[in-house]
């Protein structure tokens, strides 16, 4: 089993990474594989409402990040986004990233890389705008059935360095609480799969629109 960690932020090795390490740590101690995929600080071209996604199966930009994450994404068996805030919203580039991969994933392929997989988003701050960039990550999630793993607090670290991130005790105990509490789901996802527990029922998607 493998957990894809999901680095939104520019800078590689600063805060949001801190608290994925913590993640990837105790999901070591748990005997589950975890990878960090860092999006780079290269421009993400946002979506382009083309629908080339819907008539060829992929994205028509050829960002070379959305491209392997979404190969990657459908070997993973779940995953954790990671955001800094910025105006008290997530980054820009995980933002087009997101729009990007989960667009085309559920409109040209059948969402095969997030349909039932466990995933959860975490968030890192100096001081203010985490649960808005909270919320505003956790609805990728939920619009693509994906099961949203929580903690005991909401998902974020407080800092403006590593070394201030450490000292915020709660936010790295939350990061480990939500990486056992993803393991656990994982093994029961896992027993669900042994014994042949079936899958819930699928409707054609309806789509209704309120100006008529």
């Amino acid at each position: 089993m493998k957990v894809l960690l999901v680095n939104g932020s520019p800078n590689k090795n600063k805060c949001t990474n801190r608290a994925l390490t913590e993640i990837a740590n105790t999901l070591k101690e748990e005997n589950i594989e975890s990878e960090i995929f860092w999006i780079g600080r290269k421009p993400i071209s946002g979506c382009t409402d083309c629908h080339t996604c819907e008539r060829e199966g992929k994205c028509i930009l050829k960002d070379e990040v959305v491209e392997k994450f979404i190969t990657l994404a459908r070997e993973s068996d779940g995953f954790v986004f990671g955001s800094p805030v910025h105006y008290a919203s997530a980054s820009g580039s995980i933002t087009s990233f997101m729009d990007r991969a989960f667009i085309s994933e559920l409109v040209g392929n059948d969402n095969k890389a997030f349909y039932l997989k466990p995933a959860a988003v975490v968030v890192s701050a100096r001081r203010a705008g985490t649960t808005a960039t909270f919320d505003q990550l956790n609805k990728y999630l939920t619009l693509h059935e994906m099961f949203v793993v929580s903690s005991c607090y909401w998902n974020m670290v407080h800092g403006d360095t590593i070394e201030e991130v450490e000292r915020d005790l709660e936010g790295l105990q939350t990061m480990r609480v939500l990486a056992r509490n993803m393991a656990y789901f994982l093994r029961c996802k896992e027993i669900a799969n042994k014994y042949n527990v079936a899958l819930p029922k699928r409707e054609e998607p309806v789509f209704t629109n309120f100006i008529q």
